[in-house]
């Protein structure tokens, strides 16, 4: 049950970001926007949407490896005889490292969420800043090789025939990140979009 509401707490923050990104969250924001100026505009807008997605992407990856700390230590978190256990995957010495830099696929995350939430700020407070393109094209081209990392993570979980559902968080905000690089792009490059307030 705590399990559960743990995902939940990662989960819906995450997607409400991703509501937020996408074009249809226009009226959500709008509802929004007297009570969060922010939200007023679509620039504003999305880059609210993945300081959520990049927090909780955080989050979420900070869970995971301290789930995989607490089973090294020989503790359990999430077993259970059911196809949702993350301890047998989380646990797996040889599935929870990168094949390069044997490092645990959560710091991995917390790294790369908390340095894609270090773009996102950058991006909200200086829109016409130097960096500002730059930052853009480096959150799409980080997240977009996310994917990759997903599919790998996926097929891991396809071969052990178990699902992890604070993975699957992370894997679902790469996604949603990715999708609100790509929004926060085509919006750089209409230039009068961009700087419309």
């Amino acid at each position: 049950m705590l399990d559960n509401l743990l995902v939940a707490a990662y989960l819906i923050p995450t997607l409400f970001g991703l509501l937020l990104v996408v074009p249809f969250g226009k009226s959500i924001g709008d509802s929004l926007s007297s009570r969060f100026e922010i939200l007023g505009s679509e620039r504003g807008r999305i880059t609210a949407g993945l300081q959520i997605i990049a927090f909780f992407g955080f989050a979420v990856s900070a869970q995971t490896f301290w789930i995989s700390s607490k089973i090294s230590e020989g503790g359990n978190f999430c077993s259970s005889s059911t196809v949702f256990n993350c301890d047998d995957l989380i646990g797996n010495s040889d599935l929870n490292v990168d094949p390069v830099f044997d490092l645990s696929w959560g710091i991995i995350g917390m790294i790369v969420n908390a340095f894609l939430l270090f773009m996102i700020l950058v991006i909200k407070n200086e829109p016409n800043g130097e960096y500002t393109e730059r930052f853009i094209k480096f959150g799409t081209l980080i997240t977009g090789a996310g994917i990759l990392v997903v599919l790998l993570l996926v097929s891991y979980e396809i071969q052990e025939g178990k699902i992890c559902l604070y993975c699957t968080t992370a894997h679902i905000a790469n996604i949603a990140a990715l999708i609100g690089f790509l929004r926060l792009k085509m919006l750089f490059d209409d230039k009068s979009a961009w700087k419309s307030k």
